[in-house]
Formats: C-alpha cells, sequence, structure tokens
C-alpha cells in the first residue's frame, strides 16, 4: 500500500521558482507514494502562480490528485495544534497548522521545505521522497 503524503506549497513553489515541474519531480521519485491535496496548499499555489499556462498545469495537475476536504473536525484540530503550540511558546502560521491537521486526520506525511511543521506533535515531516 502507497504511503499518502500530503505536498506543502513549499515544495511546489520551490521547483516553479527554479524553472522545474514539482510534479516530474515527485513522479520520478523511487517508492510508492500516494500524493494529497488540501485546500490550503492549493490556494497557496495557485496564489503565487505565475502566468496562464503555469496557471493551467497547476489546476490540472491538482485536479488529478485527492483533496482532503476541510472538515469541522479538520479545523477543531488544526486549533488544538496551534493552540497547544502557542502555550509552549513556539507558535506557527494559522496555514500551516491547518495543512497538518489536514495531514493527520489523512494519515499522511507533510512533504515541505517549511521547518514549522517539524514542531507540530505526532506530525511525519519529510524534506524528500527518497
Amino acid at each position: 500500500m502507497a504511503a499518502a503524503v500530503l505536498v506543502d506549497s513549499t515544495y511546489y513553489i520551490w521547483h516553479q521558482r527554479r524553472d522545474l515541474d514539482p510534479f516530474v519531480a515527485l513522479n520520478a521519485t523511487p517508492g510508492e507514494h500516494e500524493i494529497i491535496m488540501c485546500g490550503m496548499v492549493m490556494f497557496e499555489v495557485l496564489r503565487g502562480a505565475q502566468g496562464g499556462r503555469i496557471l493551467q498545469h497547476y489546476r490540472a495537475a491538482f485536479a488529478l490528485l485527492i483533496n482532503i476536504p476541510t472538515t469541522n473536525a479538520i479545523w477543531e484540530r488544526a486549533a488544538q495544534i496551534a493552540c497547544g503550540l502557542d502555550h509552549r511558546g513556539t507558535p506557527i502560521p494559522p496555514q500551516d497548522s491547518l495543512i497538518a491537521a489536514h495531514a493527520m486526520q489523512a494519515g499522511a506525511a507533510v512533504l515541505t521545505f517549511d521547518k514549522h511543521f517539524n514542531l507540530v506533535p505526532g506530525l511525519t515531516v519529510l524534506d524528500s521522497l527518497e
């Protein structure tokens, strides 16, 4: 069975800034991974996408991924993550709490270059799929 991985916007944006296709990179990694998506990552990536061709490419590729819907349970989990980190004195941006909550709800790891995710207890964080 493939391991679920929620790819954070930092991964997509890092590749885009280097004129690399993140979807080609994801498909080229060894092992079996099921790439999943959430609305916050889609929002962050599409907001930063430059040009019509790139925007269309991302929309088409995202449409093929499993999208984890943002349920009330996920909002509650995101709030718990944020409050817990606030109380520890290690706050993270609210959107990162929401992305982490999606991954945890789906039993997925987060592929990211953002170190904030390492602060979330119980979250599996990856910086590559290799």
